[in-house]
């Protein structure tokens, strides 16, 4: 199928892309618009996951609050930016709101998996391993169903691989994906805390 300059300025219009991205696209899938969305898409995803990793400097952002309606429950998270500019942005800023309401009701109490301690993930795998023995697993199977099961746990526990609450298809880790590939710049989830009224000062869930 040719590709006009009609169709490219089109998928442009639709995505923000530069002309030869779009046109790349656009050959790619045949012409179909919403194929070439999908691609360019993922494309910006790939970009996304370098620039997590890149090492980049980030002093920007936002400190965002939550506070639920009752006064019982309270979140703050620090998410930074490489640049002020981007911390002004309406995307920047509703990830970190999104972010917050997120925290407040599910409560996470690491950032990544590596941030829990070895003893902690230790002491969960010998629980899980215990009790399919319980179950009559021998135990070489009993390894295995313990491995399976801690990616519950750290999904109960990690902010980064809990599905998000207003649409679980996506984890954070994919939300925060998709954000770097829309403003173009490294994002960080820096650290947060999460209060709850009557709790003890020791599971007050924090990161820093």
């Amino acid at each position: 199928m040719q590709i006009t300059a009609q169709m490219v300025k089109d998928l442009r219009e639709a995505t923000g892309a530069g002309p030869l991205d779009c046109k790349k696209a656009l050959e790619v899938s045949g012409g179909d618009m919403n194929k070439a969305i999908d691609y360019l898409r993922e494309k910006g995803l790939a970009r996304a996951a370098k620039k997590l990793s890149a090492g980049r400097t980030m002093n920007e952002g936002v400190i965002q609050t939550y506070t639920h309606h009752n006064r019982r429950l309270g979140v703050m998270v620090e998410v930074n930016c490489e640049t002020d500019f981007v911390a002004n942005t309406e995307t920047f800023r509703s990830f970190a709101h999104h972010l917050a309401l997120h925290i407040a009701n599910s409560a996470p109490e690491y950032i990544r998996r590596e941030d829990v301690p070895q003893a902690v993930v230790e002491a969960e795998r010998d629980l899980q391993r215990r009790r399919a023995i319980e179950e009559g697993k021998p135990e070489a199977v009993a390894e295995k169903v313990a491995e399976g099961r801690m990616a519950k746990f750290f999904e109960e526990i990690v902010l980064m691989e809990q599905p998000y609450i207003m649409d679980d298809s996506k984890t954070i880790a994919q939300m925060l994906a998709e954000v770097v590939a829309d403003v173009g710049e490294s994002v960080e989830i820096r650290r947060f805390a999460r209060f709850a009224l009557g709790e003890s000062v020791d599971s007050a869930n924090g990161n820093a």
